[in-house]
Parts: C-alpha cells; structure tokens; sequence
C-alpha cells in the first residue's frame, strides 16, 4: 500500500494561494522531486481545472517556459492524475482519470493501487481526507510571506487536533522552509 503524501505551498499564515508562494526553479524542483517519487497525483475539481488551464499548453511547447518549469509540465503530462469531482466527470488531459463513488473507499483503493504513493494538491480535499484519517504524511512547503488574507490551510476545520512527527525540516535557499511530517496515530 502506498501512502497519502499532502503537499501544498503556504505562507507562515496558512494562506494557500497559489499565487502567494515564490515561484524560482528552487521552488518546481522541490515539487518536481516530490511528483517524481510519487506514483500519482490527487486534486479536486478546483485544482485540477487550474493545473489544466496552463500545464498541457507548457508541456506542449505552446506557452513560453523556462527549461526547469517545462521539465515540470512534461513529467506532470505523463503522471497518473486522479480527481476528485461531484459536478465534472469529463477530464480530458493527458491521464486523468475521475474518482467517484465513496471518497473514503476510492481514495483507499487508489493507495493501495499505488505503491510508490499519492501525492495529494488540493486544500479543500486535504480537509476532507484528514477527516476520514486517510492522509499519512505532510510535505508543506512554507514561505516567507504573510499574505493577510485566504484560503487558509483546513479553513473548514477539523474535529479533532492533529499529531504530527517531524521527519525533517530543510531551509531553500529563497527562504522557504519544507517540512515533512508523518501522521501521529
């Protein structure tokens, strides 16, 4: 069985706008080394449709990149993406593929599909899976910026205080700090 790695860019406030993090080739190849080591990728509809809307043109040649976020877009082409989605049931790009049915079950199957692991993008549906206890592990990448404003990281809430264990924090060189916790169970 594979794990359930949540990743995600914050800043020191919990905001989890994708436009708030610092985008520089130390920040792709972070997350390009996390997409690499992992066997797939899981987003809700949200996400997914942002990711959509840029990444195939960039892996295609049509959108102007430099050489670290093409490298990106073409390995994201190939990867396996799952979403999650109660309104879409179309996904068009390069290996999509729709999760619907039970979250709980088809996340579960999903990981146990998937040795190498799942790594999860999306905010909303990281709440969702922290409250079915499905996520084990956290790879955040924090920023050194307040933003003063949201989405905030879990903004729904939780029932109940997670117990995380550190297995390592590592300083970038921009500032950003990427921690990586394991679920305390």
């Amino acid at each position: 069985m594979g794990l359930l790695i949540f990743s995600l860019n914050l800043t020191l406030d919990g905001c989890v706008d994708h436009q708030e993090g610092i985008a520089d080739d130390e920040t792709h190849a972070y997350f390009t080394r996390l997409m690499d080591e992992g066997g797939a990728m899981l987003w809700g509809r949200v996400t997914y449709e942002m990711m959509e809307s840029y990444w195939p043109a960039v892996a295609r040649g049509d959108e102007q990149a430099p050489p670290a976020i093409r490298e990106w877009a073409v390995k994201l082409e190939t990867k396996p993406k799952y979403v999650v989605s109660s309104t879409r049931t179309d996904f068009p790009w390069t290996n999509s593929h729709h999760l619907n049915g039970d979250l709980r079950e088809g996340v579960q199957e999903l990981k146990d599909a998937t040795p190498a692991g799942v790594l999860l993008g999306s905010g909303k549906l990281a709440t969702e899976l922290d409250r079915l206890d499905l996520i084990d592990e956290y790879k955040l990448l924090v920023h050194p910026r307040i933003a003063g404003h949201g989405p905030t990281l879990h903004q729904g809430g939780l029932p109940a205080t997670r117990r995380l264990e550190l297995l390592s924090a590592q300083p970038l060189r921009n500032g950003a700090v990427a921690l990586h916790y394991r679920r305390g169970r």
